[in-house]
C-alpha cells in the first residue's frame, strides 16, 4: 500500500489544512522542521520514511488558475529524487502537457477544477495523469459527467473528500468502497481524514491501493514503524 505525504502549499508556504477551508490555511507548524518551506518540510517527512512520492497541491492555482509548476521544484532537491503528484488546478490542456514534459511529475486532474470533460478526454490514457474525484459532504465537485462515465477515468483515482481534511473523523470508507465498485482494476487513493494505523489496515483490507496522509505523520500518529509496515524499504 502506497502512503503519499501531502504538502498544501498557499503563498509559497507548506500550510496546515483542515476541512478544505482554504481561506483558514496557515503555515505549518510541525516538530519536523523548523520552517514552513516547502523543501524543509519534505526533508522533514523523509526523516520519517523514504518516501518515493509527494503530493503537492498549490492552493493558489486551485483556486485562481494560476500557472505554478514550479511549486514542486524545491522537492526535485532531494535525495533520491522522488516522484510529485501535482495539483496546480490545470483547466487547460496546455498547462497539462507542460506539467508531464518532466517526467518525474504527474498531473493531478482535480474534478473541482474543470469545466467539462474535454481536459480528462485528451489525457485520461497517459500513464502519468491521475484524476481526483473531489467531494464536499455529499456534493460532487465538477461536471457530473466526470463521475458518471467511468471509461473516461485513467488507471489511477483520488477519492478527495475535502470535508474530511485534517478533520481526525476517519476516511470515507462508503464513498470509497462505491467509487472502487465502478473503477475496475482501476488504482484508488483515499484522501482526507487518515488518521492512523488502523484506518490504514481497513483501507488496505478493501484493496485500496494508497493513501495521502498529513496531519497524522507530523502528529507522530504514523511514525517510521507504522509506514514501513505497509510500504517496506
Amino acid at each position: 500500500m502506497l502512503i503519499i505525504p501531502v504538502l498544501d502549499v498557499k503563498d509559497g508556504h507548506v500550510v496546515r489544512a483542515q476541512m478544505g477551508m482554504r481561506e483558514t490555511y496557515k503555515p505549518i507548524e510541525t516538530p519536523l522542521s523548523p520552517t514552513s518551506a516547502i523543501g524543509s518540510v519534505a526533508e522533514g517527512l523523509r526523516s520519517i520514511h523514504p518516501f518515493p512520492v509527494f503530493y503537492v497541491a498549490d492552493l493558489d492555482a486551485i483556486e485562481n488558475g494560476s500557472n505554478a509548476l514550479a511549486t514542486a521544484d524545491p522537492l526535485f532537491l532531494l535525495q533520491p529524487k522522488p516522484d510529485v503528484w501535482l495539483d496546480a488546478g490545470f483547466r487547460n490542456t496546455k498547462d497539462v502537457e507542460q506539467a508531464l514534459a518532466n517526467t518525474r511529475t504527474f498531473a493531478v486532474l482535480g474534478s473541482e477544477s474543470q469545466a467539462d470533460t474535454d481536459v480528462l478526454r485528451a489525457f485520461g490514457t497517459h500513464p502519468r495523469l491521475i484524476l481526483s474525484l473531489d467531494f464536499r459532504g455529499n456534493a460532487f465537485l465538477g461536471p457530473p459527467a466526470i463521475l458518471s462515465q467511468p471509461a473516461l477515468w485513467p488507471k489511477r483515482i483520488i477519492v478527495m473528500t475535502l470535508d474530511k481534511v485534517g478533520a481526525r473523523r476517519g476516511p470515507d470508507f462508503d464513498r470509497l468502497q462505491a467509487i472502487k465498485n465502478v473503477a475496475g482494476d482501476r488504482e484508488i487513493i483515499a484522501a482526507g481524514g487518515v488518521r492512523n494505523v488502523d484506518d490504514l489496515k481497513r483501507l488496505n483490507g478493501m484493496g485500496v491501493a494508497g493513501a495521502l496522509v498529513a496531519t497524522s505523520l507530523h502528529s507522530g500518529e504514523l511514525g517510521s514503524a507504522e509506514i514501513s509496515a505497509f510500504m517496506g524499504r
